[in-house]
């Protein structure tokens, strides 16, 4: 049965917030709907909050709301009432049985009908005697400490479960989940099962762990595009790895060498090569540094020669002078 053999109108009974009436409106028009019946209604001028509230329904679903009594709604229509609060059992039949909103869904894939969604006031909702008229109880599951919620938002709700009867179609592309080719996924677990080899020794863990990524990858149901991802990603990684099978010690004496040295990081090398330059640059300027104190001293030396030959010098002239006898003679 096609969304347009369904026949919904929402009616609210004694609404206290305009703004609830806008909410239930723009509501209405993202599902599908475009009937609202208002019971005993506060006024709605235009530029009023429930306009404000309502979106672009404020351009059709709001100002085509109807005024109704309760009496018209349940002579007229198939109604479901809401309440948050339900009996537990047949004894208190007012309130039980009750249906979620996805039970009334699929309860009314199959009958065509006019009904009527009927919410009640915002304080107190559907009183006990309205309920007693009314052809269904649904209820919405919530946290059983606080299951009362907001009358626009309880709307959106139910109107969102019932959207498979009132769409014909939704913003959503069709999108067809296309399975990858068998030949491809088995590629991809014959590249798992290389890359197990070369990680793995133990013959028993390799064994689990294929199954398991086996039945993950089944599961997930994988695309070619991701088959093709995991391909290149694994064929890289048994290239680096080498495609050496895990406990494998048959290199040569020559192999471990160059190993060894390729797996030292560039971050140690430079640690080992720092220090021995470090070294020789404080040898090199030690060997500066003492030879310009050698030359240092050998220029005080001589420089404390020649005053000495100066001051002897001297020291004879001043004699001479002191000495007339001696010049006489």
């Amino acid at each position: 049965m096609t969304a347009d053999a369904h026949n919904f109108v929402v009616v609210v009974v004694e609404p206290e917030t305009p703004g609830n009436i806008g909410t239930i409106a723009r509501a209405m028009k993202n599902f599908g709907l475009s009937e609202l019946l208002l019971v005993d209604p506060p006024p709605i001028p235009d530029g009023s909050e429930a306009y404000g509230f309502a979106g672009h329904a404020r351009e059709d679903v709001l100002p085509n709301a109807k005024t109704v009594s309760f009496d018209t709604v349940v002579s007229e229509y198939h109604t479901i009432g809401t309440t948050a609060i339900t009996a537990e059992d047949s004894r208190h039949h007012i309130r039980f049985p009750y249906k979620t909103p996805a039970e009334v869904c699929e309860d009314l894939k199959t009958v065509e009908t006019e009904t009527a969604l009927v919410f009640g006031r915002e304080g107190t909702g559907l009183t006990n005697d309205e309920l007693a008229r009314i052809d269904e109880i649904c209820s919405i599951p919530a946290n059983h400490s606080y299951p009362v919620l907001n009358l626009g938002q309880a709307a959106t709700v139910l109107l969102y479960e019932l959207r498979s009867l009132t769409l014909t179609e939704t913003q959503l592309p069709d999108i067809e989940h296309e399975r990858a080719d068998e030949s491809d996924i088995d590629r991809l677990y014959e590249f798992v099962t290389d890359f197990l080899h070369s990680v793995e020794g133990r013959e028993h863990k390799r064994e689990k762990t294929a199954l398991m990524l086996r039945r993950l990858i089944a599961r997930a149901h994988p695309t070619n595009r991701e088959i093709s991802t995991l391909l290149g990603l694994f064929r890289r990684a048994n290239i680096l790895l080498g495609e050496q099978s895990y406990g494998d010690h048959n290199q040569t004496d020559e192999r471990n060498k160059t190993t060894a040295v390729e797996s030292i990081p560039e971050e140690g090398i430079n640690a080992i090569i720092e220090p021995a330059s470090s070294r020789y640059e404080e040898t090199d300027t030690q060997s500066d540094t003492d030879g310009s104190t050698s030359d240092q001293s050998d220029s005080t030396e001589n420089m404390s020669k020649n005053m000495g030959q100066e001051k002897e010098t001297t020291t004879s002239a001043a004699d001479v002078e002191s000495n007339p006898d001696t010049n006489e003679k």
